[in-house]
């Protein structure tokens, strides 16, 4: 069974062409939907999924009605491919139940592998240059050398328990505890 999938992603667009072009190529049945391609929540394509059967052949107007990136789509046609179920983009002129399909599909798949690894180096240099320069990434701590002191001077008084510390210090205690790993005692064990 040829299934359909139509997306745009505002209300102020319509599916007519969609519609028009999966009608055409033989679609049963077309789930359609306005929602962002960056949206990972998309009711009708998660139905449209979960109805698609082995032997079935998925059909979108376009591969980016689909994806909401190359990796993306590669996950999906992936699990389509492991479910037994085709995919036909109708404008690319990409069908998986040929073989030119399958060798476009691989391609895409190979582009996507070299796309992450070239972020993943650009990342790790672009890391690496921040390092030499002194600078450090993630977040700032929460605690800096200052209300450690302070934190560990609260503690060794004695007067306030650790959560009213982390109040006033405006961290959560759990976060004074792991900053100060076993709290007064510790405190108190480090001071004798």
């Amino acid at each position: 069974m040829l299934i359909g999938y139509a997306r745009v992603s505002t209300g102020d667009q319509n599916h007519d062409l969609q519609h028009d072009a999966l009608r055409a190529a033989g679609c049963d049945r077309i789930w359609t939907e306005t929602a962002s391609g960056a949206r990972t929540d998309r009711p009708q394509l998660t139905a449209l999924l979960d109805a698609a059967r082995a032997g079935d052949t998925l059909v979108v107007w376009r591969l980016d009605r689909l994806g909401r990136s190359l990796q993306h789509l590669i996950k999906v046609a992936e699990d389509l491919k492991q479910r037994e179920i085709a995919l036909r983009s109708l404008t690319e002129g990409i069908d998986t139940t040929t073989t030119a399909g399958r060798f476009v599909y691989s391609l895409l798949g190979a582009l996507a592998q070299m796309e992450r690894e070239v972020l993943v180096e650009r990342t790790q240099a672009g890391l690496a240059a921040a390092a030499a320069r002194g600078r450090k990434g993630g977040r700032p701590r929460a605690l800096d050398d200052g209300k450690v002191r302070a934190a560990q001077a609260m503690l060794a008084a004695g007067t306030l328990s650790g959560a009213e510390i982390a109040k006033q210090l405006g961290v959560a205690p759990s976060t004074l505890y792991r900053t100060i790993p076993g709290g007064r005692r510790a405190v108190l064990d480090h001071a004798a």
